[in-house]
């Protein structure tokens, strides 16, 4: 999709309500209820985390938003696919300013230069016991990334036509953080399988902008 014309659905899509749960619900793997079920009761001490998704044009100024391949590590995310995004920190204002922090500090985009446009619905994560609020924002110009390299292992374009086609669904096994094998529901992005909390967070964008298109 050419960079201008998703720039004038912004206003849409800032007064779309949010799908939130209902969309959510068709990217959630078959062990989160019962996970959720388990962890309730520390929910209230769980951590906060800011995610982005950034919304930009390429050199073709077509429409693309960037994905991070998390480094391999001792911990629950290792090697996965997610948003840019991190903790809470005690300097941040808000949330949002955590989002927009830590998508500096991994992808390398200037803070002045990101605009956020809308929060979305937030995710629970049971394995890390986090509640993570994404953001959608968006880059007028055409960046010059710069990944985080203690963290990031590869950082990953999206074009938002090739993100939209209906056959990205997939069903894929995946080993979890409890290293049990299961079938879960998928995004096929660029070669990478992206799942849990980061597809079910782009589910909901995805119904978002089919509702603004």
């Amino acid at each position: 999709m050419d960079f201008n014309e998703f720039l004038k659905s912004l206003p849409k899509i800032k007064n779309i309500q949010l799908p939130g749960e209902v969309s959510h619900y068709k990217m959630v793997p078959p062990f989160r209820r019962e996970l959720l079920k388990h962890h309730q009761k520390e929910t209230h001490k769980a951590r906060r985390a800011g995610v982005l998704a950034l919304f930009y044009p390429d050199s073709n100024k077509q429409t693309r938003f960037v994905l991070i391949l998390r480094k391999t590590y001792e911990g629950v995310h290792s090697a996965q696919i997610g948003f840019p995004g991190g903790k809470l920190e005690e300097q941040d204002i808000s949330i949002q300013a955590t989002a927009v922090r830590e998508t500096y500090e991994e992808v390398g985009v200037p803070e002045n230069q990101i605009m956020v446009i809308k929060e979305l619905t937030e995710v629970y994560i049971p394995p890390s016991n986090f509640f993570v609020y994404p953001f959608m924002g968006i880059l007028k110009d055409v960046p010059r990334f710069f990944r985080q390299e203690d963290e990031v292992e590869a950082v990953l374009e999206i074009p938002l036509e090739h993100f939209l086609e209906h056959e990205r669904l997939i069903t894929k096994r995946v080993k979890t953080s409890y290293s049990v094998d299961v079938e879960v529901p998928a995004f096929h992005l660029n070669g990478h399988v992206v799942w849990g909390a980061t597809a079910m967070i782009l589910s909901e964008i995805k119904d978002l902008l089919k509702q603004a298109f």
